[in-house]
This record gives C-alpha cells, structure tokens and sequence, in this order.
C-alpha cells in the first residue's frame, strides 16, 4: 500500500483514457484517499467518471485561473482533511490558434490564456495548498509534462508553456523545500488523451516513439506514467524534488533512430 493514508487532490481527470484518472485509480489501489477538481462545462463529465472510480469520489469546482476557486477549494480541503499529503496538476489548455503550425502568428491573448492555465497554475496551486501540505509534513506536488527540450510539429505554444512550467517546477521546488514540500514533473511520451486529439501531428510524434522507443511506448495505455506519479506521491522517494521524470519508453534519451 504504497499511498495508505494519505490525501491527495488531482486535478484534469477529464475521462477514463486520461493519465489523471490512471493516477486515482491507483492511488485508490494503494490506499489513498482523494479528491478530483473539475471545472466549468466539464464538471459533469469529471462528476461521472467519478463515479466509476473503485471508490466514487467527490469532485471540486476548480478554475486555477480564479482566486476565489482556490481559496475554496483550499477551505474545503481544510475542513475535510486538515491536511493534504500530496497535489497532481495534470493541467493544460491551449486557445486553437496557439496550436497547430501557425506559432509566429498567435496573438498574445491566446498566447497569456496558455501560459496562465497551463504554467502559472502550477506556482498557484502550490502557493493555495502550501500550508495543508506542510500541515502534512510536506507531501509532494507532481505535475504531468511532454518534453519541452526540443521544438515539436503543431505543439507550438504549448511546448513554450511546457518550458515554463519545467522551469516553474523547479522554482515552486526552491520555495517549498523548506517546508519539506517536493516539486516534481513526469514527461510522458503520447498517450490518446482527450489533451492529444488537439494537436494536429499527434500520429507523427506515434509514429517517432515507434522507432525510437527502446522499451517500445503503447499511447492507449497511461498506467506506466500513472505509476510514476503514483510513486513520486509516495514516501519512496524523499531526497527527489525539483526533478522531470521521463516515462516515455526511453525515446527522450536516443540520438537516433533505433530501426
């Protein structure tokens, strides 16, 4: 029971194929208990997939961009929990124009609403949740990355948010540590995930971790990133922060082309 008694809220759990719902069921598998945030038009839809969870779950209205959400959901946690042992931020959106091969000519409003949602959300979230955490003794704040090293076809501004939030990561990890707080990312290679049917060259960046992945990469199948998030969550890996894990079958560290 790798996660018995501890408290998690994990944020972006959209449907069953998400990497964020892999990460709750596990971390119910290992004894956790949780809670799911949702937001706007998709709270019905995180409010169903909710229940099909080995332990239905309660889901919290959460926009990362509203000062008031988190303050409420941080109140509500509070009065729950009294504490919190661990945060996922699998949170991400991008406008269409920021997406799609068109990078030079995203206006700075489609530009802000990425960065805001997609790498601002993980400094306020920890800021929101900073002192249920250390109420915890610490606990762990893991968010969900897509290498951000390299320039990708269609990703475009998204990659940028990316390497901001990489880059965020390791500053929320410097601010936290104190408190014993670990700040960590895991770079998944592609998975089908609602986030993926977005991007125009989806089946392209397949088709690279086809060639080069030595441990081969199933995009269907998020368990092995979940697992890794689930482990970063855990009490297993306590001198680990301010850290990107890559769970991509190993593409991230070939040179070339493996056949």
């Amino acid at each position: 029971m790798l996660l018995d008694d501890k408290r998690l809220v994990i944020t972006g759990v959209l449907n069953d194929a998400s990497i964020a719902y892999s990460v709750a069921r596990l971390a119910q598998q290992q004894g956790a208990e949780i809670v799911l945030t949702g937001v706007g038009r998709g709270m019905r839809i995180t409010e169903r997939i909710a229940q099909r969870l080995p332990t239905p779950v309660d889901v919290l209205e959460l926009d990362v961009t509203d000062e008031g959400h988190l303050g409420q959901v941080a109140s509500a946690i509070d009065e729950r929990w009294g504490r919190l042992d661990g945060v996922v931020h699998a949170i991400g959106f991008a406008p269409e124009s920021a997406i799609g091969g068109d990078f030079l000519q995203t206006p700075w409003d489609d530009v802000a609403t990425a960065v805001h949602v997609s790498t601002y959300s993980l400094a306020a979230l920890a800021r929101t949740f900073a002192p249920l955490l250390a109420a915890a003794g610490g606990g762990s704040i893991v968010g969900l990355d897509f290498d951000a090293t390299v320039a990708w076809p269609a990703y475009d501004w998204m990659g940028v948010a990316k390497a901001g939030l990489e880059s965020c990561c390791r500053y929320v990890a410097r601010d936290l540590g104190p408190q014993g707080t670990r700040v960590n990312l895991v770079a998944a290679g592609p998975l089908r995930t609602i986030a993926a049917r977005s991007i125009a060259g989806f089946d392209t960046y397949q088709q690279v971790w086809e060639k080069r992945a030595p441990l081969g990469w199933d995009p269907r199948d998020p368990e092995p990133v979940a697992r890794v998030v689930c482990a970063l969550l855990s009490d297993w890996t306590p001198a680990i922060t301010g850290e990107i894990v890559h769970a991509d079958g190993g593409v991230h560290a070939m040179g070339a082309d493996l056949r």
